[in-house]
């Protein structure tokens, strides 16, 4: 198991601050060993909480161009048909994962092709169930050009907790299946947006693997 590379300086720096706080704790706390450790307990819990939130596990995709892979490891939280103001400017099928912080952050792509469009926004921290976290809230569009000439979009989208979206991929680049193009701390959304005839493979509930579980079958152009 890996650590991402995200959360390297952070546990660094996580670490750093337990040791200060225990050692000062240990030799200038009067009748210290019950707290003494407490505090080693609680460190302890902190920082595999934190570790575990950062690994990078390996993951070998099955590609082929006529699935969506999830982008990212959650919950499944809505299937519907929206309509996209931004890019597509019409009705196209939602399936939108919830990342817990207890999930693996990592973002996959769901596709391979080339990236047509790509642009970030700032925005608000509503909750990332909230119905207006994908219009409000900070977030990347990315959409994604297959061979075939369909256009599949992604959002990565910031929620209470997570106030930092990373990516790692710009326009015009070209992409695979299953490799990495982002990450999110702490607790998050993605919305993957595919045409309305896609045959969805999913339900709302369902548990999800980034560039392992099929969301949804594509048609050929």
């Amino acid at each position: 198991m890996q650590i991402h590379k995200e959360g390297r300086k952070m546990l660094v720096i996580l670490i750093m601050i337990l040791i200060v706080i225990n050692t000062i704790i240990l030799f200038f706390v009067p009748d210290y060993t019950w707290i003494f450790n407490i505090s080693i307990i609680v460190s302890i819990v902190l920082f595999v909480l934190v570790l575990q939130f950062f690994r990078n596990p390996k993951v070998l995709s099955t590609k082929d161009d006529n699935h969506i892979l999830a982008p990212a490891d959650g919950k499944v939280v809505v299937i519907e048909d929206v309509e996209d103001p931004e890019y597509f400017k019409g009705t196209r099928k939602q399936i939108s994962i919830f990342m817990s912080p207890i999930n693996v952050h990592v973002n996959r792509n769901p596709v391979s092709g080339k990236v047509k469009y790509f642009k970030y926004h700032k925005g608000k921290y509503l909750v990332a169930w909230h119905p207006k976290s994908s219009t409000d809230n900070e977030r990347t569009t990315i959409v994604i050009q297959l061979q075939n000439g369909l256009e599949i979009l992604v959002r990565q989208i910031a929620g209470a907790m997570a106030k930092r979206i990373k990516y790692y991929i710009n326009e015009g680049d070209s992409v695979e299946q299953g490799e990495e193009f982002g990450f999110i701390k702490f607790g998050s959304r993605l919305d993957i947006l595919m045409p309305t005839d896609a045959a969805v493979k999913v339900a709302i509930g369902d548990k999800t693997k980034a560039g392992k579980t099929i969301l949804a079958l594509i048609k050929e152009a």
